[in-house]
């Protein structure tokens, strides 16, 4: 589904110029193709933010790694939305809005796995998501040249990869992979939490160095929390109120 181009576009402000978001619509419930049509919990969230702080924007499904590479050019895209942990490396290349979303990685196994915990993946064999926070923390726990570590284009790939038995593991964001078991009982996977080794992560829009950009989105951002919008969409898509005052303390 990389790189259909679909496009999201928002009626506010009049702007003669609009922001340019890119995202990898692979990410349900966060952000995915519904047909032709981007949707989910970070479209909407977006949506949102951009009516407060008056700015016209589109979105454009371009994959993972174009999304990094074009956000960092800040060219063709100004900004990038996909779920996007807030890291201390990637903040040597970017910039990022205050965080919006809680997370933490998870891990997705066939049912009667003798997989409990991260430690159990040291010599199993894994799928993650290239160039994510799963990829970073799998890469420190089996080794950066294990083949065993499989990293796939997207999540979905790497799913594909588990129920096709070449791997034992997947490991992904706590969102999507919840979502996917939901959807599919028919698949008999587990979904395994592990706070020992997964901490929590939170989510930012992803942008340039320097952008000024910065500047409009995080006071929008904050208005949208505070403000009950964000609780609406986010039971909307996951059915339960969000941990508001924990992630407003987020810096």
């Amino acid at each position: 589904m990389t790189g259909c181009g679909a496009k999201k576009e928002d009626a506010a402000g009049g702007n003669a110029v609009k922001i340019k978001f890119a995202t990898d619509a692979a990410y349900a419930p966060m952000e995915y193709m519904d047909k032709d049509k981007i949707t989910g919990f970070d479209i909407d969230f977006l949506d949102a933010v951009m009516k407060e702080a008056g700015l016209s924007y589109d979105v454009t499904n371009t994959g993972w790694d174009t999304m990094l590479t074009s956000v960092q050019a800040g060219k063709e895209y100004q900004a990038g939305i996909s779920s996007v942990s807030i890291t201390d490396e990637r903040k040597q290349t970017y910039d990022y809005s205050i965080p919006y979303f809680e997370s933490t990685n998870m891990i997705l196994v066939k049912e009667g796995s003798p997989v409990k915990s991260a430690d159990d993946l040291k010599d199993k064999k894994v799928a993650v998501q290239i160039s994510t926070t799963a990829d970073t923390l799998m890469t420190k726990i089996m080794g950066g040249d294990n083949q065993s570590l499989k990293r796939m284009d997207n999540n979905t790939l790497a799913i594909m990869e588990l129920e096709n038995n070449g791997v034992d593991a997947v490991v992904a964001d706590i969102a999507i992979i919840r979502e996917y078991v939901k959807n599919n009982p028919d698949k008999k996977l587990v979904a395994i939490a592990d706070s020992k080794n997964f901490e929590s992560e939170y989510y930012g829009i992803l942008l340039p160095k320097g952008s000024e950009l910065k500047q409009k989105l995080d006071p929008a951002i904050k208005k949208v929390i505070e403000g009950g919008a964000y609780a609406t969409i986010y039971k909307k898509w996951f059915g339960q109120e969000p941990d508001v005052k924990k992630l407003l303390e987020q810096k």
